[in-house]
């Protein structure tokens, strides 16, 4: 079976640079132009495999025996893997996997990568049901990768209580990872991300032989710094069309006192912003499109210019999260698995409880036919019929997303102000995200209702009898 290529952007933001003192992690899962449905699901331990067979390549392997509870964000069609993409265990670790990242050829001349060994479509599957924190997720990818090697180059983001962890794996059998300063934020497209890396940091992590290996191989090309970018990464003119652009425009909506250039090789990993991160402006820069510049494909800028660079909101979105573990609220209500189906440009993204053993049929069972009253393929419709008249329908959805993230804010303040006085915490939890789930069904049937009254008022294809 033939590999398969996802490509995403990453968004990690450390506890001191969020509104509300909480570690988040967020991913855009983007497939090909033809909609590859995704599901919600928990994962009990009586349900995770013993032994793990992969789909796209032979790796097979015995996994512990004490799995925990963890949601994930599966295909609905297993045949070519499950692909589990995101979610918080039963110990409030968030795990995304993966990024996928560039690499060059004099990397892969000394460490291939292996047609046998891991992939995206293993490794949320075979790490999170094992990690009891963010450190954890590193150490277990690292040996696994240096034990079975992977296929492809690809980053992938763990986060606790206090800690966020970014791994990017080197080759075939080589990684590196770093801890996000709590005060930072990265924007990670897909390239090779990490830059200057100090092997005597307490703040990174690596295989063992990494430095020899730069050294034994020639493949530092700087005399005075160890930049991971410039080491084992590529700086070729599709990156400054496919993958630069997309840091410099949320770096430039995140600090936007620094300027910079769309097409520079060098924009920085860690970033710092001019104030507090909320989840609002997660969901607004996994949905961006170039806005107010004259790269927006929806703008008013030229054709040339508006196909330069690729989005981050794109027809190709298929799942996005952000993974919130949350530090001023109990334990049980810690982990918020934000979920939004689709294209981001016409979805919003729900918050479901992670504590739990099931999710809200809505968000579970999508599968490969066409059913609208399923969370996945009514968001897709939302935003094939808002692409075809953004400038009209974007403002139904402006109102759409600002009443429905409110209505499900106020369900997630006030299950946690329950929670004090609940004897039955998972049933309590149940039945929020079942509401919330209601919520957003109802929202969107509401928003395609009101585009679908003002199309029909503007369609070409009409005729009045006064004419």
């Amino acid at each position: 079976m033939s590999k398969i290529t996802s490509s995403c952007t990453t968004i990690l933001v450390g506890k001191k640079a969020t509104i509300d003192g909480s570690t988040m992690i967020a991913r855009s899962e983007d497939h090909g132009d033809h909609p590859t449905p995704k599901q919600f699901i928990v994962v009990e331990p009586q349900n995770q495999p013993h032994h793990y067979q992969a789909k796209l390549s032979k790796l097979t392997l015995d996994l512990p025996d004490n799995p925990l509870r963890y949601t994930a964000t599966p295909d609905s069609d297993r045949s070519h893997g499950v692909w589990g993409s995101s979610g918080i265990n039963s110990e409030n670790v968030a795990m995304t996997a993966t990024e996928t990242i560039t690499t060059n050829s004099r990397v892969l001349a000394a460490d291939p990568l292996v047609a046998e060994g891991l992939g995206e479509e293993d490794l949320l599957t075979i790490v999170l049901p094992y990690i009891r924190s963010a450190q954890d997720g590193v150490r277990r990818v690292g040996q696994l990768l240096e034990q079975y090697g992977t296929y492809e180059s690809n980053g992938m983001a763990f986060a606790d209580h206090n800690e966020i962890w970014y791994l990017e794996t080197l080759g075939g059998h080589h990684w590196a990872a770093i801890k996000i300063p709590d005060d930072a934020y990265i924007i990670a497209p897909n390239r090779l991300n990490i830059d200057h890396f100090d092997f005597q940091s307490n703040s990174v992590l690596y295989a063992s032989d990494l430095p020899q290996f730069i050294e034994e191989n020639n493949l530092n090309p700087d005399s005075d710094e160890v930049n991971l970018r410039h080491i084992f990464g590529s700086s070729t003119i599709k990156d400054t069309r496919y993958n630069n652009p997309r840091a410099w425009y949320l770096q430039k909506f995140f600090t936007p006192a620094v300027k910079q250039d769309p097409l520079d090789q060098d924009l920085p990993f860690i970033c710092h912003a001019n104030r507090k991160i909320s989840i609002e402006e997660m969901k607004w820069a996994m949905s961006s499109h170039y806005q107010n510049t004259p790269y927006d494909r929806y703008g008013t800028g030229c054709s040339e210019d508006k196909t330069l660079f690729r989005p981050i909101g794109i027809n190709r979105n298929e799942e996005s999260h952000i993974l919130q573990i949350r530090n001023k609220v109990p334990e049980a209500v810690a982990g918020i698995h934000w979920l939004g189906f689709g294209p981001n440009t016409f979805n919003t993204f729900v918050p479901f409880y992670s504590n739990v053993s099931d999710t809200p049929a809505a968000f579970k069972d999508a599968g490969q036919n066409y059913d609208p009253n399923n969370a996945y393929w009514l968001s897709r419709t939302l935003g094939v019929l808002g692409d075809t008249n953004y400038p009209l329908y974007s403002e139904y959805h402006a109102q759409f997303e600002q009443k429905t993230l409110a209505q499900l804010q106020a369900v997630v303040k006030d299950t946690d102000h329950q929670l004090v006085a609940h004897s039955k915490v998972e049933e309590l939890l149940l039945a929020a995200n079942q509401k919330m789930a209601d919520i957003y069904i109802h929202n969107c049937w509401e928003l395609l209702g009101n585009m679908v009254n003002s199309g029909s008022e503007r369609m070409k294809l009409k005729f009045t009898i006064f004419d």
